[in-house]
């Protein structure tokens, strides 16, 4: 009986014991699964949690000891609640960056539209139509949907081709076609265009074709051909990441922010234009904005200057090897936002503090007002802030600048203690709403380098500029407002990104315009 009466006592104590081991094994597991925290740091979590269990196991090996018992098992509680906190934050980040890293396909959509009277409401209803496509223009997509559209009506359709965008329209204006299949993407560039600002309320969409591809770059040399998320190839400036950190890399990455605020689309104009050349050696990061409406080649367009906004309707690949040849860099990484995932967000921050370099009431959207010097915003505010152009004489300049305004904001935001207390919505925020190709080991080894390091980044912006003109653009059938590059801020963006890149450190003097 007192054999038994001492198992009695002491069992308890060891299922706690237990208990406690299994969930401090979990943890660190599951802490070691992230790749957010160097071994060092691992190491010292778990010296503490084994001390916390030996304190336990001895505080509550004998319940007899009533005292002694509960202060164990309060202690207990205590660490598995943290334990469970911890577990839950750590899955919410690898949750949020496992779902917006690494993506190397995107998604076009090319829709099938008829007149808005027009008595058809789906595909069967025009098989009998003939349908117009545009014969060169975005034309390996409008292949892709032809074939979907064969293989829903079950026959051969009738194709004609045109060669412009107002031509096409206009074939389905006059009648000559029943149905245009067209990117969605170019009904925003018909709205720019004289006598066509309404083409898009005249028509009707009656079935969406969504084409899946490959971001596969141009140059094949660049690094991560985004074939592969996890890994990346080396250039001349840049080292592959591995399991050791990034402690000596240089990464240039291209910021898009896409004209849209519905779900998170892969092809559209890209109104945001920024390249961060980001030196991880000297913790430096150099934003350059490239305004929207820049008249140059992009790299599909076989030399015919386009918008540069336009690249987005062919893809990020098109955007960032266009930049590429502008500047002579090597685009490593992307980062895409929408408007509708930029408002959230900001919101999801708590709002930003922004500066703003002039005093002006936003004339794009009324009721806006903002002030010279320090402003906090909400999403929505951030958002007028960001597109603003007509309030000033530097219309898209000031505009790129205030994006990266906007983009600072954000860095000193999240650099804050007072994130953490926002942390999980803004991991709730970014799904569906933000993309990158940067594989989740690159990012989870720049989080690591931090904590070792710690230290504040500096981050320093420079805009190109250019001449207002009138040209026509690759992606339209008219002429149309443009931005003729300034060659001398595009000579002088370049030398900047190369510094940063070579490890000079730069000053506000550097990037003064």
């Amino acid at each position: 009986m007192r054999v038994k009466s001492k198992k009695q006592d002491r069992l308890p104590g060891i299922i706690i014991s237990v208990i406690m081991f299994v969930l401090e094994l979990a943890f660190m597991v599951l802490l070691f699964y992230t790749k957010l925290i160097s071994v060092k740091y691992i190491g010292i979590i778990a010296v503490v949690l084994l001390i916390m269990l030996l304190l336990i196991y001895v505080l509550v090996r004998k319940i007899r000891k009533n005292v002694r018992f509960a202060i164990g098992v309060v202690l207990a509680i205590i660490v598995a609640s943290v334990l469970g906190i911890g577990s839950f934050y750590i899955y919410k980040t690898v949750s949020a960056l496992g779902n917006i890293t690494g993506v190397n396909k995107e998604t076009t959509e090319v829709n099938v539209y008829v007149k808005q009277d027009d008595a058809a409401q789906s595909l069967s209803d025009a098989s009998s139509y003939t349908f117009g496509i545009m014969g060169e223009l975005d034309r390996d997509n409008t292949d892709s949907a032809l074939d979907q559209i064969y293989n829903q009506i079950g026959n051969d359709i009738q194709i004609n081709e045109y060669d412009g965008l107002t031509s096409l329209a206009d074939s389905l204006n006059n009648g000559t076609c029943g149905a245009i299949v067209l990117n969605r993407a170019y009904l925003d560039v018909l709205d720019e265009m004289d006598n066509y600002s309404s083409f898009s309320s005249q028509i009707r969409q009656i079935a969406s074709l969504q084409v899946e591809s490959l971001v596969q770059r141009k140059d094949a040399s660049a690094q991560n051909s985004t074939e592969t998320s996890d890994s990346s190839a080396q250039s001349s400036d840049q080292k592959t990441a591995n399991e050791d950190g990034v402690t000596d890399e240089v990464y240039t990455v291209y910021v898009s922010g896409i004209d849209t605020r519905g779900a998170m689309t892969s092809s559209s104009r890209s109104d945001v234009n920024i390249i961060l050349t980001i030196n991880a050696r000297t913790k430096q990061i150099l934003m350059i904005s490239t305004p929207r409406d820049y008249f140059v080649p992009l790299s599909i367009s076989n030399g015919v200057p386009d918008k540069l906004t336009h690249a987005g309707i062919y893809g990020v690949n098109v955007s960032m090897d266009t930049l590429d040849m502008l500047y002579d860099i090597n685009i490593n990484y992307y980062f895409r936002l929408n408007f509708g995932g930029f408002i959230k967000i900001i919101d999801a921050l708590g709002g930003i503090t922004l500066n703003s370099d002039y005093d002006f009431d936003s004339q794009n959207e009324t009721g806006y007002h903002f002030n010279k010097g320090e402003n906090h915003v909400n999403g929505e505010q951030a958002l007028v802030f960001s597109r603003e152009r007509y309030a000033f004489k530097e219309g898209d300049r000031q505009r790129g600048r205030n994006q990266m305004a906007v983009i600072q904001g954000v860095v000193d935001k999240v650099t804050q203690p007072s994130f953490l207390k926002n942390y999980l919505s803004v991991m709730d925020s970014l799904d569906g709403c933000f993309e990158t190709n940067i594989p989740y080991d690159l990012i989870a080894s720049l989080v690591r380098k931090q904590l070792d390091e710690g230290g504040s980044w500096q981050v320093l912006s420079y805009s190109v500029n250019g001449t207002g003109d009138t040209q026509k653009p690759y992606s339209m059938s008219a002429k149309a407002y443009v931005m003729v590059p300034d060659q001398t801020t595009v000579d002088k963006a370049k030398v900047l990104m190369k510094k940063v890149r070579e490890g000079f450190q730069l000053s506000d003097a550097d990037v003064a315009r």
